[in-house]
């Protein structure tokens, strides 16, 4: 087994990047503490082609020294917008036809595996490093999805839960159930 060199890997330009079909998943980052984790939504994000991400409250926003080391240019193809709030990200994305789910630990939380993909899209809520989504963003939302987790710990760093819920989403969505 060889290792493919950067040229074989087929990347498509910015300009292509920019017209390709789009995953239909937003994401929204409510008050992330470290500009490293919005960086890697930043990558993960291009990586799985999502439509864009709104960054909310006092989430690193670029031009930053540490989002864009992270996020290794991404922050040229991901479309994204600021919000004072991620109540008004949750009402731009719900005005373009998004279903919304936090993802959240809450009473009544569906399942990852099961989370319904409409073919209008859904936006994905994620909350801060120590306290999650806040409670009345979790209200503003349709509704919560949960990660399943088997061992003594109950979470993830925020930055990797985005990304195993992105997978998720994207695989759904490009390659069905």
């Amino acid at each position: 087994m060889q290792k493919r060199l950067t040229a074989e890997l087929g990347r498509m330009s910015a300009e292509e990047y920019a017209e390709a079909p789009k995953t239909p998943v937003w994401i929204v980052l409510e008050n992330l503490r470290s500009a490293h984790n919005v960086g890697s939504f930043f990558r993960t994000a291009d990586a799985f082609g999502c439509a864009g991400i709104s960054l909310c409250g006092y989430c690193a926003k670029p031009p930053h020294k540490q989002l864009d080391k992270v996020a290794l240019g991404a922050t040229e193809s991901v479309p994204w917008e600021a919000y004072d709030t991620a109540v008004e990200a949750i009402n731009a994305a719900r005005a373009k036809g998004y279903t919304i789910f936090a993802v959240e630990q809450t009473h009544g939380a569906q399942s990852l595996e099961t989370i319904p993909c409409p073919p209008e899209g859904i936006a994905l809520v994620f909350g801060n490093e120590v306290d999650g989504v806040e409670q009345a963003t979790v209200d503003a939302c349709d509704s919560a999805l949960e990660v399943p987790q088997f061992g003594m710990k109950h979470s993830l760093n925020v930055s990797v839960c985005g990304g195993a819920v992105l997978w998720e989403v994207t695989r759904r969505y490009r390659f069905g159930s």
